[in-house]
C-alpha cells in the first residue's frame, strides 16, 4: 500500500527480460514442465510471448489494448451486485468479511457471533430494502430516448428487488447514467460520491472527442478514487477488473478514443456470423456459406428497383413524406408506445419546448447572431 507507482517498462526491455525463456511452453504434464523461480529471476515472467517473434513488437507503446466494454460490465457488475447485495454476484460475502476480521481492517464489518452463528452486520453501502425497491422502481419506470439503450425494465424484478438478463451495454448505460441517478439519496453521502466519480471516470474516457488535458486530469484522480472504494467497500469487491481502468487513460492517450478500440462492432459482427449457422455440425462452413450468400444478396440489391432493399428502407421511426422545408417540421411525428399515458401538454410545458425547439434549430440560429450582434452593438 505504501509503495509508489511502478514503473512501466519498454518493448526492448521486456525483451531483453524474457530473452532466456525463448522455447517455454506453458503446459501442465509433469514431464514437459519447466520450474521457473521468479525470486531468483526478480520479475513474474514464465515464457517469452511469441508476439516478440514480430519485428515491431517491441516499439510498439501499446502492445496490448485493454477492452473497456467488459471492463465496464465486470465493475457495474460489482457495484450493482454489492449495493444491492444479489445473492451469487456479490462481493461482500462471509468469507470477505472473515478476512476483513482477519487483517484486522474495518471493524465494524466483522462478522458477531452469536449461538454458534456468524452473523454479518449491515454494511453502509447496501441498500436498505426501502432503498432497493426504490432503485428497483427508477430502473423500471425509467424512460429513454430511442436508440439510447434497451429497455432496462424488462431486466428488473421489482418484487424481489433484483436483476439479470443485463447486457454488455446495458450495463454501459447503467454506469455512466442511471445508477448515479437512481441510488441518488439512498445512500451515505462518502459512498455516493466515489461512486459517481467512478462513473464519471468512465463518462469522460468514452468521450467521442478526447483532449489531452482531460486525461492527465482523469488520470490523475482516478486512484484517489480507487482509495476512496477502498476506504468503503470490502477487499474482495476489488479483483483485477476493478483495477485495470487505472491504465485505461494512458492507453487513450496512445490509441485514442475508445470507440475505435472497444468491443462493440466486434461482438455485434459476431453475432451476425453466428446467426449463419444453420448445421451446427460444420459451424466453419455454414458460416461461409451464410457470408457469401449475403455478399451475392447485397451486390444484387443494388441493381433491384421497385422493392425494398437494405439501402431503401426507410427509418424504423420514420413517419411519413416531407411536408416543410425545415428539418423540425419536416415530419408529422408519433409518440412511441402505448396511448395509456397520452396527455396534451400545458401552456409553460408548450412554450418551454417551443423555446427548445428554435434554440436548436439551424435555420434560426442566424437570427440569433445577429441578434446578438445588435444587442453587442448597442
Amino acid at each position: 500500500e505504501k509503495r509508489g507507482q511502478p514503473r512501466r517498462f519498454s518493448g526492448y526491455e521486456i525483451l531483453n527480460q524474457v530473452q532466456d525463456l525463448e522455447g517455454i511452453c506453458l503446459t501442465k504434464c509433469p514431464k514437459a514442465k519447466v520450474k521457473i523461480s521468479n525470486d531468483e529471476r526478480g520479475d513474474n515472467w514464465k515464457k517469452k510471448s511469441i508476439f516478440f517473434d514480430l519485428p515491431y513488437w517491441k516499439t510498439l507503446l501499446l502492445r496490448h489494448n485493454l477492452d473497456v466494454m467488459h471492463i465496464e460490465k465486470n465493475v457495474c457488475d460489482n457495484v450493482l451486485g454489492t449495493i444491492m447485495d444479489l445473492k451469487g454476484k456479490t462481493k461482500d460475502t462471509m468469507k470477505a468479511r472473515l478476512d476483513l476480521e482477519e487483517m484486522k481492517l474495518k471493524l465494524e464489518l466483522h462478522p458477531n457471533r452469536e449461538g454458534g452463528k456468524l452473523i454479518m452486520p449491515r454494511a453502509k453501502y447496501t441498500l436498505l430494502r426501502d432503498g432497493k425497491h426504490k432503485f428497483c422502481q427508477f430502473l423500471k419506470r425509467m424512460k429513454v430516448p430511442d436508440g439510447f439503450s434497451s429497455n432496462v425494465s424488462h431486466c428488473v424484478n421489482v418484487d424481489e428487488h433484483n436483476t439479470s438478463g443485463l447486457k454488455s451495454h446495458d450495463c454501459h448505460v447503467l454506469l455512466q447514467h442511471l445508477i448515479p441517478l437512481g441510488i441518488r439519496g439512498l445512500l451515505p453521502k462518502d459512498v455516493y460520491d466515489p461512486l459517481v466519480e467512478l462513473s464519471l471516470y468512465f463518462k469522460r474516457l468514452c468521450s467521442k472527442s478526447l483532449k489531452a488535458e482531460e486525461l492527465d486530469e482523469i488520470r490523475a484522480k482516478f486512484p484517489s478514487t480507487l482509495c476512496k472504494l477502498e476506504m468503503i467497500f470490502p477487499h474482495a469487491f476489488f479483483d483485477v477488473m476493478v483495477h485495470l481502468p487505472v491504465h485505461l487513460a494512458d492507453e487513450a492517450m496512445i490509441g485514442g478514443p475508445v470507440q475505435f478500440r472497444w468491443m462493440y462492432p466486434i461482438e455485434r459482427y459476431l453475432h451476425d456470423l453466428k446467426s449463419y449457422v444453420r448445421n451446427r455440425t460444420h459451424p466453419e462452413a455454414s458460416i461461409a456459406e451464410g457470408y457469401i450468400a449475403s455478399e451475392c444478396m447485397t451486390l444484387c440489391s443494388r441493381y433491384l428497383n421497385g422493392i425494398q432493399t437494405k439501402f431503401n428502407r426507410v427509418d424504423r421511426n420514420y413517419d411519413g413524406n416531407d411536408l416543410s422545408e425545415f428539418l423540425e417540421f419536416s415530419q408529422v411525428g408519433r409518440f412511441l408506445g402505448s396511448n395509456d399515458n397520452v396527455r396534451r401538454l400545458s401552456p409553460k410545458e408548450l412554450e418551454q419546448a417551443h423555446i427548445y425547439v428554435m434554440k436548436n434549430s439551424e435555420e434560426v440560429q442566424p437570427f440569433f447572431e445577429e441578434f446578438r450582434q445588435l444587442c453587442e452593438n448597442d
